[in-house]
């Protein structure tokens, strides 16, 4: 089979990929480097207008004359790779709106590719029509959108996420659902939006290369090292004021005990290593499930701190503070945790194999591209 995976999202397509060589297969992720990130694809799609001065020409002609020279650049990226581009039997979009640009120019890279290919797949990857829809509707006990009803932050750093509800993009999103064989979401943030609805296929858990990440046992002869690791854009959004006020409640009690290392909008490999000697790592609040950030660090043996709520639980029949600990929107909460762990270090190092057991099971990405493979045959 050969297999276009298009648009990328931390490695999630990338890990697939492997995966899917592994079995055999043909595949390749075209994208760009998901931002500040700079992860791997094999066809890059470069920003030629990231400058300071050309994102300055670039927003004046947008807001002038609705032409955005991005946009332009990137159409002409994709045409010149057509060949490339065409003739899979399988596409599987990482998201409705894998770039940032009008959503019409958008829906004229969908349908390139969708005429060039073969079977066409949506893959539920982050933010959409329907996860975002589901938390403006305030279906969700919180949410990604729960900082901004609660009126932190900025109309612009929510934007990304409201652009989803927009006349432009639920033209885009409906033409997408009608064209696609079908969608697949890769954790509960977006399988429990996605109940119910017309051409979902299910949940296929993120992939994670177990075989890249080294599991290394938890040392803790001194001081237990809380890693906080903050992407700037979504500060709010990931509850990284939570954190950082929990932080502060442990410092008055257990300065001694502690060492706390916080990054900013760091690129991936410089995030890696930045954690490395880690005990605990916060990775985000407003979640149900792990995001791949958090996956990768439990598979290093990490305690991570992110969604770990009762229907994540439920799903893979699994005891609270075993895996990984729940973060809850409340700095209190956050902070006990934290001092149950710190006061017990042995915890510590039984959540550390948990986890690392938990992923090679659950989110092996040999097991997970066979998965695809079969989805993907089956519709």
């Amino acid at each position: 089979m050969k297999v276009l995976l298009f648009g990328e999202f931390n490695r999630a397509h990338w890990n697939i990929k492997k995966g899917l060589e592994k079995l055999g297969h043909t595949a390749i992720v075209a994208g760009t480097c998901d931002g500040f990130k700079k992860v791997e694809v094999d066809i890059e799609f470069k920003n030629r207008y990231n400058s300071y001065i050309l994102r300055k020409v670039r927003y004046a002609l947008m807001k002038l004359f609705k032409i955005d020279l991005h946009a332009i650049s990137i159409k002409k990226q994709i045409r010149s790779h057509q060949t490339e581009l065409s003739g899979y039997d399988v596409i599987q979009f990482i998201n409705e709106a894998p770039f940032d640009f009008y959503r019409k120019d958008q829906l004229d890279i969908f349908k390139w590719l969708s005429q060039w290919n073969n079977n066409v797949y949506l893959l539920s990857a982050g933010l959409d029509y329907p996860s975002v829809k589901y938390a403006h509707d305030k279906k969700f006990r919180y949410s990604v959108l729960s900082a901004y009803f609660d009126g932190k932050g900025s109309a612009w750093d929510f934007s990304p996420a409201l652009s989803y509800l927009s006349n432009e993009h639920k033209v885009l999103h409906d033409y997408i659902f009608k064209t696609i064989n079908g969608v697949i979401a890769n954790d509960l943030d977006y399988h429990i939006p996605l109940q119910g609805w017309t051409k979902y296929l299910g949940m296929i858990p993120h992939a994670i290369n177990t075989d890249e990440l080294h599991y290394q046992p938890q040392k803790i002869d001194d001081k237990i090292v809380i890693f906080h690791g903050i992407n700037n854009r979504n500060y709010y959004k990931k509850g990284n004021d939570f954190f950082e006020a929990a932080l502060d409640i442990v410092n008055k009690t257990h300065a001694n005990k502690i060492e706390i290392i916080t990054v900013r909008s760091l690129p991936y490999k410089d995030y890696l290593k930045a954690y490395h000697k880690a005990h605990i790592l916060l990775d985000q609040v407003y979640a149900y499930d792990q995001g791949f950030n958090a996956l990768e660090a439990m598979a290093r043996g990490i305690v991570v701190f992110t969604g770990a709520e009762k229907e994540w639980l439920d799903y893979y029949g699994l005891m609270e503070d075993t895996i990984a600990i729940n973060a809850l929107p409340n700095a209190n909460a956050i902070a006990e945790k934290l001092i149950w762990l710190i006061d017990n270090p042995d915890k510590i190092k039984t959540i550390s194999k948990n986890a690392r057991a938990f992923v090679e099971k659950e989110h092996h990405y040999i097991t997970l591209a066979s998965k695809y493979v079969e989805t993907w045959n089956a519709n």
